[in-house]
């Protein structure tokens, strides 16, 4: 959705669910069907580019299925409370102390995955 460049200009920019947020929102209220991209972006009414470039990532992360030109929901639906769940504590902590500084992270962060995200 454009905005105003008055807008754009002082940063008085709206701040709603990322599109990411609205995939999975809707696809999770419609998790009988599967959707093509297309009807997705129409659903919420978004670029279809932006919805497509948002499907393959949470399709990474195993949140949603993807078959021919078709997307659904993932059946995993603990997976998506967890994910929820962990987006919302971060989102929770970023307000509380503006965030984490990327190059702070980089510093101290383990070079090695967690045992969980390990193969085998």
């Amino acid at each position: 959705m454009p905005v105003r460049i008055e807008e754009f200009e002082t940063g008085d920019l709206p701040n709603g669910p990322s599109v990411p947020e609205q995939v999975l929102t809707y696809l999770y209220a419609n998790r009988d069907k599967a959707f093509t991209r297309s009807e997705v972006a129409t659903g919420i009414d978004e670029d279809p580019n932006t919805v497509g470039t948002a499907l393959s990532r949470l399709k990474q992360r195993d949140l949603v299925r993807h078959k021919g030109g078709y997307w659904a929901i993932t059946e995993d639906l603990e997976r998506m409370k967890d994910a929820y769940e962990l987006h919302a504590t971060t989102e929770r902590l970023d307000e509380e102390d503006e965030g984490i500084d990327p190059e702070e992270w980089d510093a101290v962060a383990p070079d090695e995955p967690h045992p969980s995200e390990r193969d085998g």
